[in-house]
């Protein structure tokens, strides 16, 4: 029985880790890229930094106003003022969700923003080629020169489900020094994403190929999320059955013969003995949280109730001739403003006027005065977000293992994290946490358990975000780019063997094995030196 047990053992890691050593090596290899490229897109830094800026002597409408000659009369999530469509300013208005809706995902397709021109009030039905030619030459600013590429409603870096709302998407080639795409809103006219050259080409040995993209936009889409589902769970099997291999393998007390503790005469292969003993277990802890990242058959959702988010808000966002002007709000807030956002808090309509960098500066929408909130008030409103007791609130003026910023190029990166925060705990069946800024009165983001067990399975396990290395680095660097060489070395070694033995296999004649039907290779190769003592 034992015998039957280690012969299958083998042979399941022999054959199945032929092919996943090919996949272990790709991830391993394209792991370090993503460590300093990531996938593409337009943070809403950069987003902010190519705008132009608003003019405060300009004829612009008054929200409400523009509103009403746009034929726009319900009530809003929020509205933005920016120069984001055809390099002119407009007004994108952004409809409340249907019920069921969830807040913190995009609108489907071909739903989402109105644009309302806020010089005339007209409304924009859809960005053509010329609009969209029109926001990349203000996107790229003067004296670069543009070429189109056409539309697209979907390639290698527009795989993102939060582009839905957009597509198609219209594609320009900046003819600057970095040879950058942009990708522009057939709906906004919005430039939604950039990506220069030197990133493009990263990102067809980083994010393109860790993702196992080449399976996306084509007949294998409907499969991709099973794809890397059972890639994953495959990967963790050979990974542990070599483990228990290398185990049962290594001399741990009395050496063989030759005077290792390894059987293998071959260098390849104890290199791949060795740095199996080493490197497994990181190796099995990557490949599980990588199948962690996909929230497989949604582990993670715990089926926690949409927050009320009302009870902040203080009723809906409704603009009327009450509402100041921009010229007014952009004198108040004194130049260089890229974005007037409003937006319902504590009952009240309140403006975000945001520059290009830092903290956006609240203004009354009536009075275009500078304000502060009132943190007790945002408190007192947030604590009915859940319907649950609130259990404590923690004021948050450092990053913590829950809350904290990583660099924009990583795949949760990019998003602002302001200090100091509000953390609202709740004593619900979910567990839910509420991060809310107490400077603009806005949610930033929900945890219940199950988000909270996905940082810690996905985050944690395969990025290492963790506080004491994030903030040391390059310590974060060398502990990484160490572990990866070593599960390189690993799956590499496996490559290479795998790769000879199937050689030998279709290069040679078959043989009769006579009647038992033994596989040819049930037991290693061992020299008669290296057998145990």
């Amino acid at each position: 029985m034992q015998t039957h047990f280690k012969r299958w053992l083998f042979l399941i890691h022999r054959w199945l880790g032929i092919a996943v050593c090919v996949l272990f090596a790709m991830w391993f290899a394209s792991g370090m890229v993503m460590m300093y490229v990531g996938y593409p897109k337009l943070t809403d830094d950069e987003r902010l930094q190519h705008l132009l800026r608003l003019d405060a002597n300009a004829a612009l409408l008054a929200p409400g106003q523009a509103l009403a000659r746009a034929g726009i009369a319900g009530p809003l999530d929020e509205l933005r003022l920016a120069a984001a469509s055809g390099g002119r300013p407009v007004y994108l208005a952004t409809p409340p969700r249907a019920a069921g809706g969830d807040a913190h995902k995009p609108p489907p397709k071909g739903t989402g923003m109105v644009v309302v021109d806020a010089v005339t009030g007209a409304r924009l039905q859809g960005a053509d080629r010329a609009h969209a030619m029109a926001s990349a030459a203000a996107f790229a600013g003067p004296g670069v020169k543009l070429g189109y590429l056409g539309a697209v409603d979907e390639d290698a870096f527009t795989h993102s489900r939060g582009l839905d709302a957009h597509r198609p998407l219209h594609k320009v080639q900046m003819l600057d020094d970095a040879r950058t795409l942009l990708w522009i809103s057939s709906r906004t006219g919005e430039v939604v994403r950039d990506a220069p050259r030197t990133e493009q080409l990263w990102n067809y040995v980083g994010a393109w190929i860790h993702w196992l993209y080449p399976f996306r936009g084509n007949a294998f889409q409907p499969y991709w999320t099973e794809i890397v589902n059972w890639s994953s769970i495959v990967g963790v099997a050979v990974a542990l059955s070599g483990t228990v291999v290398g185990i049962m393998r290594w001399r741990f007390r009395k050496p063989y013969r030759s005077g290792a503790r390894t059987p293998y005469p071959s260098a390849l292969m104890r290199w791949h003995h060795i740095s199996g003993m080493l490197f497994a277990l990181v190796t099995i802890t990557w490949i599980f949280s990588g199948l962690m990242s996909m929230n497989p058959w949604r582990v993670f959702d715990t089926g926690a109730p949409q927050l009320q988010l009302d009870a902040l808000r203080g009723g809906p966002l409704v603009l009327s001739d009450r509402d100041a002007a921009p010229g007014a709000l952009l004198r108040a807030a004194g130049g260089d403003v890229r974005e007037l956002r409003w937006v319902r808090v504590l009952g009240e309509n309140r403006v975000l006027a945001q520059r290009a960098g830092g903290q956006p500066e609240v203004f009354d929408s009536a009075g275009a005065q500078a304000l502060a909130l009132d943190a007790a008030a945002v408190q007192d409103a947030g604590s009915r977000l859940v319907a649950a007791p609130l259990a404590r609130v923690e004021r948050l003026t450092q990053y913590d293992l829950y809350y904290y910023a990583r660099d924009a190029h990583t795949m949760m990166g990019g998003v602002d994290k302001p200090l100091p925060v509000l953390r609202l705990v709740f004593a619900d069946p979910h567990a839910t946490w509420v991060h809310v800024d107490p400077h603009t009165g806005a949610v930033l983001g929900q945890l219940d358990s199950g988000k909270r067990a996905s940082r810690w399975l996905f985050a944690m396990l395969h990025s290492w975000d963790w506080l004491p290395l994030l903030e040391r680095r390059p310590l974060w660097d060398a502990v990484l780019i160490v572990l990866s060489l070593g599960g390189l070395l690993l799956s590499g070694t496996g490559v290479v063997i795998g790769w000879r033995r199937l050689g030998k296999k279709l290069g040679s004649k078959s043989e009769i094995r006579g009647n038992l039907g033994e596989p040819a290779d049930s037991t290693p190769m061992v020299s008669p030196d290296q057998r145990p003592a």
